[in-house]
Parts: structure tokens; C-alpha cells; sequence
């Protein structure tokens, strides 16, 4: 990161009636504050004290973060600026920043595309990440960049070769980028390739940064077409399928970023599904018309995978962590 230099505005007092270099150990930047997670961080933060500059690629695409914003009153109403920011404009993104000592990124696919995978999303999610954490490099008041990533850039690796042995997938974990390009697991070549360029970076240029690798998010919006489930025979059957309800989610964030001892990479997950029960429930959420499963025989019915994957490492850090409201 860019060394401190001195602070121009130290004579003067900001919106909220307090010195810049006090105000923005307190301002933080979402990005995108359009998706499910980013709103949602969005009203957490500011319930938590954080001012918050929420950063959105269309401003059509966040009428929720709008709603929020008109229910917001009294000093509250003051602690939420609204971006319009690319991640693929870098100058869009350093207006989104300036003044904030945190950002917590996620990555949503343009608003003129399909969420939809495919191999040129990895493309353009690595200059993405590239963009914005060249641009925290550039911000002089960032103090660390929360990166949301997935547990896909995590699980898909060529269990067969003999390279990895059956244990644990935790955070030292990559996903094998040829592996993903063999079986055209998209979402996990995305994931895996932006996030060690935002490693690369963040390193090369000193940015204290962290990353979430969350599984499956759980939610009203969860769709068959999701990318994450690209595979997910396999990952069940591996003992490495996991979701994260979004309640979760967002407090890991929030306690990664407040954490001072937090570090590296964290995965992020409150359930496992490695049983026929919950595969079945999952598919009749997935898929309501298909509530009538086929026959199956008993073992198959009982049958339960090994659990293959580790997130110690973060429910660790949140032993203490106290939730608040969404």
C-alpha cells in the first residue's frame, strides 16, 4: 500500500462533524452494493457506525439499496453515499474509495450479461480484481480490503491423480486452474484466477487484504442456473459442497474486517451436504417440480459422504464475534 501522506484536510470537519483523518477510520466501501451480500452489508455496516460508500455498476440494479437509503433518517441518512462504479473503470472506482480505510469487494457479472459463466468471465473478473486493488494501492487512507472469493476456487482438483490425498480442503487449498478448463467448471476457473491476481497484487504493492471463500449462498434467489452448482455432483460426492446462509456470511465479513489478527484466506460455510436428505432437499428447492424423487433403495437412501472440508480456521476467529441485525 501507498505510504500515509499528509492529510490536507486536517483543519477542516466533514458531513458528519468529524476530522477526515478520524472519519475515515470509520468510512468503508461496498462493492457491488447491488448483489444480496453487498446491500445487505451495506445496512450492516451503517447499523454498526460505519459510513458507507455503496458502489454500483447500474443504478437500475439496486432499488433495494434505494429503499434502504429513503428509510434511513437523522445522522443515519448521512452515512450512506451511492457510487456509480465500474470495476472494469479504474477511475470510477478510485472516486468510490477516496477517503475509506476498508473495502469489501464482490464481483457481479456486467449488468448487460447473463450471470451465466463461461470462459470469457474469467477474463474479465481477473481485470476486475486487478483494477480495484490497484486502485487501493492508490487510496492513501485504505487500511484493508475484505475479497470475497469462493470455496470453487478452492475444491477442484484432480482427486484421482494421486497429487492430492483425501483429507481436509481448507484454506491452503487452490483449485487446479487445467482442471476447471478440462471440465469447464467456469465459476471455479473465475474464482481461482481473479483471486490469486488480487493476491499477487496485494503483496506486490503491500495492501493488507483478506479474502472469504464462501460456499453456496442460501437464499430466495437461488436458482438451478447458478454457476456455483456447475459440478455439484461431484462436489458432493468429494464431501466438499457447502453453503453459507447469508446471515453468516455477512457477519464473517464484518469480523474479518474488524479482526485485527485476521489473515490469508478464510473459508466460509455453515453446512455441509453430504447426506441423500439434505441432496434432496436441495434439489426440491432447486427444482420444485421435481418433489417426487425416484425410488431408491435403502443403502442409497442412508447414504452420507465424508465431510472433506475444513473451515476451523474462521468459525476460530468468530468465537467472540457478536451478530447483529440484517
Amino acid at each position: 500500500m501507498a505510504p500515509a501522506a499528509a492529510d490536507p484536510w486536517n483543519s477542516e470537519i466533514n458531513d458528519d462533524g468529524e476530522s477526515p483523518s478520524s472519519a475515515s477510520r470509520k468510512r468503508v466501501c461496498v462493492m457491488d452494493a447491488s448483489g444480496q451480500l453487498g446491500s445487505t452489508l451495506v445496512r450492516r455496516l451503517i447499523h454498526r457506525g460505519y459510513t458507507v460508500h455503496a458502489a454500483v455498476q447500474n443504478h437500475h440494479r439496486h432499488a433495494e439499496l434505494q429503499s434502504f437509503e429513503e428509510g434511513l433518517c437523522g445522522d443515519k441518512k448521512k452515512k450512506l453515499r451511492i457510487f456509480q462504479s465500474d470495476p472494469l473503470d479504474y477511475h470510477s472506482i478510485l472516486d468510490a474509495l477516496k477517503g475509506c480505510c476498508g473495502l469489501f469487494y464482490s464481483f457481479e457479472p456486467p449488468s448487460d450479461q447473463s450471470p451465466a459463466y463461461d470462459e470469457f468471465m474469467a477474463e474479465e473478473e481477473v481485470r476486475a480484481a486487478h483494477n480495484v486493488l490497484e486502485a487501493c494501492a492508490q487510496t492513501d487512507t485504505m487500511e484493508k480490503v475484505v475479497f470475497t472469493s469462493s470455496a470453487t476456487a478452492v475444491v477442484w482438483k484432480d482427486r484421482q491423480s494421486g497429487a492430492t490425498p483425501a483429507s481436509d480442503v481448507d484454506e491452503r487449498s487452490w483449485s487446479d486452474a487445467n482442471f476447471c478448463k478440462k471440465f469447464k467448471l467456469w465459476h471455479g476457473l473465475s474464482k481461482t484466477l481473479a483471486e490469486k491476481t488480487a493476491w499477487a497484487l496485494a503483496m506486490d504493492r503491500e495492501v493488507n487484504m483478506v479474502s472469504v471463500n464462501a460456499g453456496l449462498l442460501m437464499g430466495p434467489d437461488l436458482a438451478i442456473t447458478n454457476p456455483y452448482l456447475k459440478g455439484a455432483a461431484e462436489m458432493y460426492e468429494d464431501g466438499v459442497f457447502v453453503t453459507v446462509d447469508l446471515r453468516f456470511l455477512v457477519d464473517a465479513h464484518v469480523c474479518v474486517f474488524e479482526e485485527a489478527s485476521s489473515y490469508g484466506r478464510y473459508l466460509c460455510f455453515n453446512h455441509v451436504i453430504n447426506s441423500n436428505e439434505d441432496a434432496l432437499k436441495l434439489a426440491k428447492m432447486l427444482s420444485p417440480a421435481s418433489a417426487s424423487s425416484p425410488p431408491q433403495s435403502e443403502e442409497e437412501a442412508s447414504r452420507v459422504y465424508q465431510q472433506r472440508i475444513s473451515n476451523k480456521k474462521l468459525n476460530k476467529l468468530m468465537v467472540n464475534f457478536e451478530s447483529g441485525i440484517l
